[in-house]
């Protein structure tokens, strides 16, 4: 099968199209023709040689998927040949073919496109995670999702909104503040004009926020801190900022009885990824029919032109998620 591959470790002029051999599904995978498929930052990093993929993962990159069912596995139970479906990947998007556990795939909403659907999968299912798994988010609280206008940061957004909470961003530029209010964003502050921790207390009455989304990581460090309330949680999804703290004032994660979770998603089991999986669907795929829910696309393409997608996202362009259309 044709097959976007990485000649060797470096930059987006490493990306090529090439052949690989297609591969087989178990008794519980579904072989999927791929439509569409999804940039995420893990794949830069992967194709730098920073991010390999876990044990048994394919080597191609592409977090998540979504198109046609060609063949059910024999312990696959509820799928079918031609059956449009979408899904979270370990790896493997960026091919004609992919396969996944039946389990984790999911049905795409008669009202979502290929490309739409792609758009899906990793980021609400990685900020899912983190608001509802990990974040114990309730009804009421207050949220402060750094990466506003990134892939997850718009996920949250809606997700928070959803769950009866407020979400807080923190973005770069005019244009992604407002695309962040746009989606239901309570307040959104520019990190480029100065610190954002006083901004959050004054928006919030002084209280602060019970729980963060972390992608920065070491240069946050303090004002995170600073913006939780009593028994705030913070979650750290990446660091690119940075991963280290110079100093670290144990005192005030012990006064204000704060939780810091680190998480990835990639390298869960399969099991916990089945059950992330249906719990989300539950969840969310009603919400997406009905309209609630939708997937943010900041540009769509081919996947021929896969290095400037790279590219698009190195710069930080980029309002939601940059699509590959597999043709």
């Amino acid at each position: 099968m044709k097959a976007i591959i990485v000649r060797e470790p470096g930059g987006a002029e490493q990306l090529t199209m090439g052949e690989v051999p297609t591969p087989e599904p178990t008794e519980e995978e579904l072989l999927v023709r791929v439509k569409a498929t999804a940039l995420n930052r893990a794949d830069i990093l992967q194709r730098e040689g920073k991010y390999p993929p876990p044990p048994g993962a394919s080597p191609l990159l592409g977090l998540e998927m979504a198109g046609v069912v060609e063949r059910v596995g024999s312990r696959c139970v509820g799928w079918k040949e031609g059956d449009r479906v979408f899904g979270l990947l370990p790896g493997g998007g960026y091919g004609e073919y992919c396969v996944i556990p039946g389990k984790m795939a999911m049905p795409i909403p008669e009202n979502l496109s290929f490309e739409e659907a792609a758009a899906v999968p990793e980021v609400f299912l990685t900020a899912y995670q983190a608001l509802f798994w990990l974040g114990s988010l309730k009804r009421e609280q207050r949220v402060l999702i750094h990466a506003g206008a990134s892939g997850v940061g718009t996920a949250a957004i809606q997700l928070v909104r959803e769950a009866g909470a407020e979400p807080l961003v923190t973005a770069g530029s005019p244009e992604k503040l407002a695309a962040c209010r746009e989606l239901g964003a309570a307040e959104a502050f520019s990190y480029r004009e100065g610190p954002f921790a006083p901004r959050v207390k004054e928006a919030t009455g002084g209280r602060g926020v019970d729980l963060i989304l972390d992608f920065v990581g070491g240069p946050y460090w303090e004002q995170n801190v600073e913006c939780l309330t009593t028994d705030g949680r913070l979650i750290l999804i990446s660091t690119l900022g940075g991963p280290k703290v110079e100093k670290v004032n144990l005192l005030a994660l012990i006064s204000k009885r704060i939780q810091v979770t680190g998480t990835t998603l990639r390298a869960r089991s399969v099991d916990y990824k089945i059950r992330l999986t249906e719990d989300f669907a539950r969840f969310a795929l009603p919400r997406f029919r009905d309209g609630r829910l939708k997937p943010v696309i900041d540009r769509v393409f081919p996947w021929e032109s896969v290095r400037e997608a790279h590219l698009r996202m190195e710069e930080n362009r980029n309002i939601g998620k940059i699509v590959l259309r597999v043709d």
